[in-house]
């Protein structure tokens, strides 16, 4: 049974007419085999306040004119600062005990894109790969050479440890997983533009530097205000195969699908026969927001002008 909350949120006044303020905003915190039944009071009202917290901000940043990239960003901070999250401080171990990070982000309305992966002392991944998206000529930098980037920038870095709590410390030293997900989210801001951001500790007990989908565009992550943005989260290597995310685009784009029918097929028709899970969150060009999973849970959240937040896991 999924648990689910819907609330208002009281909206502020703004000085932009009422059609301009048409916004969407949509986050997930991970798609895997859980049971909402099975969560205790405490750890409901966790999740609870801080999905609130989180679509409270973003109602705030949208009403006030922030881009879609702002608050995507903001939205993404939190969640990686959150341990609740497989993502910044909290995720999962590699083989060798550390915490090895991967995060992306696109701008639908530039096509622009940057993506950080394998990094170990990056506090917040997805303003690495934000700033590779603005400040560098490239799309995608890995290990020390993100680090080093990111050191160049003046990104706040954090020693290793700082990732790994005591929790994730104990599943480590049991080789258990069961962690929440991968995060991300996607926004369409007041004037029609679309972004689109992921973040993930990846795998655990992963090795060899594996990379998942997340910090891969076209898989993980796409965006285009032309059609929609989409942010994915699950068996990553599945997800990079089928280009998850530029598919669904794809589908919306050439075959003129509706976001719910291209992500539904792309899940079930083309991901699970092949043995890949997982769920996605997305925006269409009209503010549409879709969720879908082929999994038993997927944590998710939304929000709109009319200040409805929906939070269902």
């Amino acid at each position: 049974m999924r648990f689910i909350i819907v609330s208002f949120f009281a909206l502020m006044l703004h000085s932009l007419s009422a059609q301009d303020k048409s916004y969407s905003v949509v986050l997930h915190g991970g798609a895997g085999s859980f049971d909402s039944k099975n969560f205790s009071p405490e750890q409901k009202e966790n999740y609870n306040q801080f999905f609130e917290q989180l679509l409270a901000m973003a109602d705030s940043m949208a009403l006030a004119g922030d881009s879609a990239m702002k608050i995507v960003t903001a939205v993404i901070v939190k969640m990686e600062d959150n341990p609740m999250f497989n993502a910044g401080r909290g995720a999962v171990l590699t083989e060798d005990g550390y915490a090895e990070l991967d995060a992306s982000v696109m701008d639908g309305t530039t096509l622009k894109a940057g993506a950080v992966a394998g990094v170990r002392t990056i506090k917040n991944p997805i303003l690495a790969a934000q700033e590779v998206m603005l400040h560098s000529p490239h799309v995608f930098l890995t290990g020390r050479g993100a680090e080093q980037f990111a050191q160049l920038r003046k990104l706040e870095m954090v020693d290793s440890s700082y990732f790994v709590t005591d929790e994730m410390k104990l599943r480590y030293e049991k080789i258990k997983s069961g962690k929440n997900g991968t995060v991300g989210c996607v926004v369409r801001d007041v004037y029609g533009n679309i972004c689109a951001g992921t973040s993930t500790g990846g795998m655990m007990m992963k090795k060899w530097g594996r990379v998942g989908d997340s910090p891969v565009i076209g898989a993980g992550t796409f965006a285009d205000s032309r059609v929609a943005g989409i942010s994915c989260t699950g068996h990553g290597e599945y997800f990079i195969r089928y280009a998850v995310s530029y598919d669904i685009i794809a589908r919306l784009k050439y075959g003129h699908q509706s976001l719910k029918e291209a992500m539904h097929a792309v899940l079930f028709d083309v991901l699970l026969p092949a043995g890949g899970t997982g769920g996605i969150i997305g925006v269409d060009a009209e503010g549409n927001i879709v969720v879908d999973f082929n999994t038993s849970g997927m944590f998710r959240a939304s929000t709109t002008e009319s200040g409805r937040h929906v939070i269902v896991y």
